[in-house]
């Protein structure tokens, strides 16, 4: 686990109680959908000048909030559930190792998933529209198949470990 992932885990401190919220569709969906409105916020400096840290602040705070706010899911059994599920074996790999063809695709995917969202917050602070419409889809393309790739990788560990096991229902 490299030091990113590290301050990730630090920052949003995700107990087994708040993972198993963030994976009800409605946490999942609503958090993948804040990218536009955090460009929107660093976008809006422009026009509203030091206030803009209102709106950008709401989203720190929605993106931080989100995985707490939904309940549980009635099943985990659907694909955005599978995502978190997957994304947890994923931040455990240390201590249950994955297999060796979900060990590399995943990591490059994060970084073309940080270039592109580095790209897009450079064009929202810049109000340059090509550069935060491409890194946002250059952001959001990676991601999801980093997504789908978490759904695979949970699939083939799921019986690798008893607690992930116990994460389908």
């Amino acid at each position: 686990m490299n030091k990113i992932e590290h301050a990730i885990i630090r920052t949003f401190a995700m107990d087994d109680e708040v993972w198993a919220r963030h994976a009800n569709g409605w946490s999942v969906w609503t958090r993948v959908s804040t990218l536009p409105f955090l460009l929107l916020a660093l976008w809006s400096h422009s026009w509203l000048g030091w206030w803009a840290l209102l709106p950008i602040a709401l989203v720190f705070v929605w993106i931080w909030a989100n995985p707490r706010v939904f309940p549980k899911p009635h099943t985990t059994k659907s694909w955005h559930s599978k995502v978190t599920l997957g994304e947890r074996v994923w931040l455990n790999r240390r201590k249950v190792p994955i297999p060796a063809h979900h060990r590399l695709l995943p990591q490059l995917l994060s970084a073309v998933a940080g270039i592109g969202f580095v790209m897009a917050i450079w064009g929202a602070l810049a109000n340059a529209l090509w550069p935060t419409l491409f890194g946002g889809m250059l952001s959001y393309g990676a991601k999801l198949w980093f997504c789908d790739r978490m759904v695979w990788l949970y699939d083939e560990m799921k019986d690798a470990d008893p607690r992930y096991a116990s994460w389908l229902y």
